[in-house]
């Protein structure tokens, strides 16, 4: 038999599996090393753009930024198969960090391999002034406006997969900080079952992000 707090405990997952199969399914980097495309789509919306900002950041222009997202995404294709979440918070981000870097400085090697223009256009002037500086920055240049955008392209992609009072709630809760025991009185639910459904969509939004597996 199942009593009332067991009952209500387990609210969260009816609403969760009735609506949604795929609240089970393999997380990101697990689908993407598969080389499931829909993985591939999923990353490339999620990280693309912090991914572009971290090279604008470096003094790379619009164009010269996207080409090298393009070659990070290369690079990350031939070598996801071998990285693993170490447990350390942003682990996947860091890395991410860390192969794009790598490829503005390879790009701003190959710039003062370059015969330098006299005169010449701005743009020739500027890939000058960056080849003559080859001073790319050590630490993520990602700022608060940045990360949030983040997790806000994580929520948009996870959202489908839980039934509308779980996302209310885990909303309320996470996002807008109101207390569980109003939320939980609002929407019909045990104060435990708000719990459940704010910690299983935290625990999804890391795994999409690849902070775990």
């Amino acid at each position: 038999m199942i009593g009332p707090l067991q009952y209500k405990r387990n609210q969260c997952d009816m609403m969760t599996t009735q609506t949604s199969p795929a609240a089970t399914r393999l997380s990101l980097l697990t689908r993407a090393r598969q080389r499931d495309e829909q993985a591939w789509r999923e990353l490339v919306d999620l990280y693309g753009p912090l991914m572009k900002h971290w090279c604008l950041r470096c003094g790379l222009d619009e164009h010269s930024a996207a080409d090298c997202v393009q070659e990070a995404f290369a690079a990350v294709s031939t070598s996801i198969e071998t990285y693993r979440p170490n447990g350390a918070g942003h682990a996947f981000r860091n890395w991410l960090w860390t192969v794009t870097r790598n490829k503005v400085r390879d790009l701003v090697r190959k710039v003062a391999k370059q015969p330098r223009a006299i005169g010449g256009d701005a743009a020739q002037q500027h890939w000058n002034r960056l080849a003559d500086e080859a001073s790319i920055i050590e630490d993520e240049p990602s700022d608060a406006d940045q990360l949030s955008q983040l997790l806000q392209r994580g929520l948009r992609q996870v959202q489908s997969e839980f039934e509308t009072r779980s996302w209310q709630a885990f909303v309320r809760t996470a996002i807008d900080g109101q207390r569980t025991d109003i939320v939980a009185k609002e929407l019909n639910l045990s104060p435990a079952a708000v719990r459940q459904c704010r910690s299983r969509i935290l625990r999804r939004l890391k795994q999409q992000l690849g902070e775990i597996e």
